[in-house]
């Protein structure tokens, strides 16, 4: 089964979560401008200190599961983060 890994997270991690994604074997991301309130107030989309992106990730369980582990590790503690993971149907799965 195939998963979809999604990242919400600060405008300002991209640079450096892209480049953790594919140290941790993620073969492709997507990636879009996200806005919305949770537990740290709310965010807006338009303004760089307040923006927000949200990542997608389809990949193999091993893959989320690693994914999941470092970015809780290197993040959460310090920046606005939320991971969560679904099983998901591909119509292409050799892709991932």
């Amino acid at each position: 089964m195939i998963k979809l890994l999604t990242v919400v997270c600060e405008a300002a991690l991209e640079t450096t979560l892209l480049r953790d994604l594919e140290a941790l074997d993620a073969r492709g991301y997507t990636v879009t401008d996200a806005r919305g309130k949770g537990s740290r107030g709310r965010r807006d989309a338009t303004w760089g200190p307040h923006a927000n992106i949200r990542v997608e990730v389809l990949c193999t369980a091993e893959t989320a599961l690693a994914i999941s582990a470092a970015l809780r590790e290197r993040y959460y503690d310090n920046y606005s983060m939320i991971l969560f993971v679904a099983d998901v149907e591909v119509l292409r799965p050799e892709k991932f």
